[in-house]
């Protein structure tokens, strides 16, 4: 009979508003603490040795998602000055490939393509026949003429456990690149400068020609990198138009980006200049640059309000100017736009205008006279737009769906005339969003778009012809037929009413509606962040195994728009409990599923939503499944010394300074409300080097749930911050843990 980790009882008392609340496991925080890692390490071991049953099942699903994956793949390209970029993998490598190639005609936007090796398995067939091929085979790396290797994440992350890319920018001429690199998790990041080469000679002609036919990969690496060094930033770093400086944010003590930098590169790193600190904890900041190169913009922003600060790129050394000085409760984001030859800013903003409106203001006067685009629609949230030379890109969401309007910007000044074009699709829930399109004067938008059951899609729209072209499916090997699943949509009654929608997958041929199946129920529900339906290869390991997949669109959430996320945050903050729950007993009503087959899922703000309905309802879940989970938020968000904690108020409310706050988050915090009750098994996964939600939220959650019997499991990265571990086997491997236990916790037999 395996035992658990007993962690030693050490009491804390913690003292507010009247409450007295003695924790026991606090000494846990002290992360370099030797008996704080024995901890961790000795709940890492009960654990493999708990699910060391799952073992074949784990690497079953892990084979599957190889087996279905393109391993040796390629980004469709995006052009941006004289080049093509684009990233590759290749089969047995664990991270990107950056690169690029030249382009050999100015007028043509059609990126290159290359099709995709077929590869032959030890048996003979190619990959594309059998999800198991490939087991042995390796395929070749795909290239494109003229291909230039500007950054590869494989060699970056050589001698290290954990490696992310946080910021990669590129001078206007192609001849510099900035890059930003995390060894460690806590996503702060080492800026370096690599020198790239001259630009081509000219698009068209017999440089480019040369350069286009060439089969020889150029291959930059350290060895290219000039001596500029700037540790300790933040994600989101870039170049000007010159090339000349860089602009970058750092962190304070609390890992709030709070100040933008300007470096003049060739010089010491202690020389970079300081443009701009936001000294208000609630605030965090970004620098970005406008598509169209004229701007470079300062944002600063809370949960609630937010301000933007301009740059003329021609002066660069300049000051920032604000465009609409910050008002509470006031979002707004600025793109810079050309009409006839009027330099103008569209704004999208919430003043008055709960799911926001967009406006145009002259960009010497953005306090000015006002013009409504799109006036406040109170069925549809405006989400962001995107200005090009010759039109505009809106997106935005209505019942519950993204959207994609395209409207004409005026040739010759004057107001829009045109309503915005919407994009249509047919699929019943789907999800499509701009993606890479970094030129001012390009034709056609890059967009991405994908379901449950429709691998994404890579479209360029055309905005003359009003055309889609497919530049690219995501290849899915092995026998997949998208007509053997089916996605649909539910909705719940919540206990005060409200109707809470709810998506499924599943397999036609495995799931029979009205007979019960193991299922699993992902939950979010914070910050306004939608949960919208899109394909993944990992979940088809659970589909094939005839599990639904399921997802409640709770409030605290965006999916129906600001007033969705205003009722489930705050003290409104149980509604994002309650709507799961309901969820979950409409799916038992209906037969989707029943309590002793059925999942909970969720992470990080979704963990803490996991912890709750655990303290709410345990008896309707087989399994409940926290990852990075927050569920000591109080204790978190009363210390505005750990990371992030002030900006989190907004989110949350002060529990602080607010005796209203502190008990009503007392009154679901996961932690405190753990009680003797019938816990369905629960697993805790979480990160060492998380910044975000802290390893000690879980690690205290299971040792207190331990004390009232429940059976719950805890397991800790020890090399990796809240995305979990970095590279693409890893994570699958983790994918396959969480999903061999999810598929174990189903079976009847579990409980």
């Amino acid at each position: 009979m395996l035992t658990p980790p007993e962690a030693a009882k050490v009491p804390t008392e913690r003292i507010h508003h009247g409450d007295h609340y003695v924790d026991n496991y606090e000494w846990m925080r002290d992360k370099e603490s030797p008996d704080t890692l024995a901890h961790l390490h000795a709940e890492n071991a009960y654990t493999s040795a708990r699910t060391s049953h799952l073992s074949v099942l784990q690497e079953q699903i892990f084979e599957e998602i190889k087996a279905r994956t393109q391993e040796t793949d390629l980004s469709v390209p995006v052009r941006r000055g004289q080049w093509w970029y684009f990233n590759r993998t290749e089969e047995g490598k664990q991270y990107s490939i950056h690169c690029r190639a030249p382009i050999t005609d100015a007028d043509d936007w059609t990126p290159p393509t290359i099709a995709a090796p077929e590869v032959e398995s030890a048996a003979g067939t190619t990959a594309g026949d059998d999800a198991a091929a490939g087991d042995n085979a390796t395929a070749p790396a795909i290239t494109l003429p003229g291909e230039q290797i500007l950054l590869d994440d494989n060699v970056e992350a050589e001698g290290h456990d954990f490696y992310s890319l946080g910021s990669f920018s590129l001078s206007d001429d192609g001849t510099l690149l900035l890059y930003g690199v995390d060894v460690e998790g806590d996503e702060r990041y080492t800026l370096r400068v690599r020198q790239l080469g001259d630009s081509p000679a000219s698009t068209t002609g017999t440089a480019a020609a040369e350069a286009a036919t060439d089969e020889t990969v150029t291959r930059f690496s350290s060895a290219d990198d000039l001596p500029d060094e700037i540790p300790g930033t933040a994600s989101g770093a870039l170049l000007d138009v010159s090339g000349h400086y860089a602009f970058y944010t750092t962190v304070d003590d609390a890992w709030r980006p709070d100040t933008v930098w300007r470096y003049e590169l060739g010089t010491e790193a202690a020389s970079a200049v300081q443009v701009f600190h936001e000294p208000d904890e609630s605030f965090w900041v970004g620098v970005g640059r406008s598509r169209s190169g004229k701007y470079l913009a300062i944002e600063a922003g809370s949960r609630l309000t937010s301000e933007t600060r301009l740059l003329d790129t021609s002066t660069p050394t300049g000051d920032f100017e604000v465009v609409w000085p910050r008002e509470v409760g006031v979002e707004y984001d600025v793109e810079h736009v050309v009409v006839g030859t009027q330099d103008r800013l569209l704004i999208v903003h919430n003043k008055d205008a709960i799911n926001f409106e967009l406006v145009s203001v002259a960009a010497d006067d953005a306090l000015g006279e006002r013009r409504v685009i799109l006036p406040h629609n109170q069925a549809v949230r405006l989400e962001g737009v995107d200005a090009f030379r010759d039109f505009v890109a809106i997106e935005y969401r209505r019942e519950g769906l993204t959207r994609v309007a395209v409207a004409i910007v005026p040739k010759h000044g004057g107001r829009y005339e045109d309503t915005p074009h919407e994009l249509k699709f047919d699929d019943e829930l789907f999800t499509v969003g701009l993606s890479s399109n970094p030129e001012w004067n390009q034709p056609s938008i890059r967009l991405s778009y994908g379901s449950f059951v429709t691998p994404t899609i890579v479209y360029d729209y055309v905005v003359d012809d009003n055309e889609l072209l497919l530049r690219k499916q995501q290849p899915v090997l092995g026998r997949f037929d998208p007509a053997l699943y089916t996605q649909r949509r539910e909705w719940a009654t919540a206990s005060d009413g409200t109707r809470v929608p709810i998506s499924l997958v599943y397999r036609n041929d495995l799931v029979t509606p009205g007979t019960p199946a193991p299922t699993v129920l992902y939950g979010y529900g914070s910050y306004e962040i939608s949960i919208d339906p899109g394909f993944a290869v990992g979940r088809l390991s659970l589909l094939d195994r005839g599990m639904v997949f399921a997802v409640a669109h709770v409030r605290g959430g965006g999916e129906l728009g600001r007033t969705w996320y205003e009722g489930g945050k705050k003290l409104h903050k149980r509604n994002t409990f309650t709507d799961f729950v309901a969820c979950a007993h409409h799916l038992i009503d209906i037969e989707t599923t029943s309590s002793d087959r059925l999942v909970a899922e969720g992470g990080s703000a979704g963990g803490l939503l996991m912890g709750a309905v655990a303290n709410l309802a345990p008896q309707l879940f087989s399994g409940i499944l926290a990852v990075v989970p927050f569920v000591d938020p109080l204790t978190s968000i009363l210390d505005p010394s750990l990371p992030l904690t002030v900006i989190e108020w907004d989110e949350w409310g002060d529990p602080l300074h607010n005796e209203e706050v502190y008990y009503y988050m007392k009154s679901y915090s996961p932690l405190e409300n753990v009680h003797d009750t019938h816990y369905p098994p629960i697993l805790a996964v979480t990160s060492l080097n998380d910044t975000r939600v802290l390893y000690v939220e879980p690690a205290k959650w299971v040792a207190r749930l331990r004390e009232v019997g429940a059976d719950a499991l805890l397991k800790t990265e020890m090399a990796a911050g809240h995305g979990g571990v970095s590279g693409r086997y890893d994570a699958w491997r983790e994918r396959a843990f969480n999903y061999a236990w999810m598929i174990d916790a189903s079976r009847t037999s579990a409980r």
